[in-house]
């Protein structure tokens, strides 16, 4: 038995000389309860930091991930994931807050002692916590999501702009609005904390 060993020539000809093409890269499609467990305390932290209330954020979660199973066959596995579960919870942060019963809710952390740090600690970093989830309530939502995806998410402007379907320069401009009102806020909740 003689093997042929490929010229160059037979690999340039391709196909119409009978060498059979690799298909095309198709990312394995992740499951819908590997995507729920892994990535629930993202879309939770993400709504949260979008103003869903505590009280609500389980709820409204869980909204998003049973949209996320009902698209999960339009998913592109080559893109990353985050952008896409992030843009679910937009649309339902979005909607939760156009809601007349939740425009006036003023955000506070929940009240809970550890064991571990030192007292002031906690409450030092209870009060920061509140002191920024402030300052991001004060960026109007569609500049916020720019911001949160951009600076709490480390994602690339291209990304944050098809994620939430604007063009480049909008987002870079929402960026930029959302930045000021967000020191701005920062300062003066910081100054009045003091």
């Amino acid at each position: 038995m003689t093997t042929k060993v490929a010229s160059s020539q037979d690999l340039e000809m391709g196909p119409s000389a009978g060498q059979v093409k690799a298909p095309p890269y198709e990312a394995p499609r992740p499951d819908f309860r590997s995507i729920f467990d892994r990535e629930f305390s993202y879309v939770w932290t993400s709504l949260r930091r979008l103003g869903v209330a505590p009280r609500d954020l389980e709820d409204v979660t869980h909204d998003v991930f049973v949209e996320v199973f009902r698209n999960l066959a339009r998913y592109d596995a080559t893109r990353p994931l985050r952008p896409w579960l992030f843009a679910f919870a937009f649309r339902f942060a979005s909607d939760y807050r156009r809601l007349a019963r939740h425009r006036v809710e003023v955000y506070e952390e929940p009240a809970g002692a550890s064991a571990d740090p030192p007292a002031d600690d906690v409450v030092a970093a209870r009060e920061l916590r509140a002191v920024i989830m402030k300052a991001l309530d004060s960026i109007e939502l569609l500049r916020r999501g720019v911001f949160i995806l951009h600076e709490l998410d480390a994602r690339p402007m291209a990304e944050i702009a098809e994620t939430l379907g604007i063009p480049l320069n909008t987002a870079y401009s929402r960026l930029r609005v959302a930045r000021e009102e967000f020191t701005t806020t920062f300062r003066l909740l910081q100054r009045g904390a003091t």
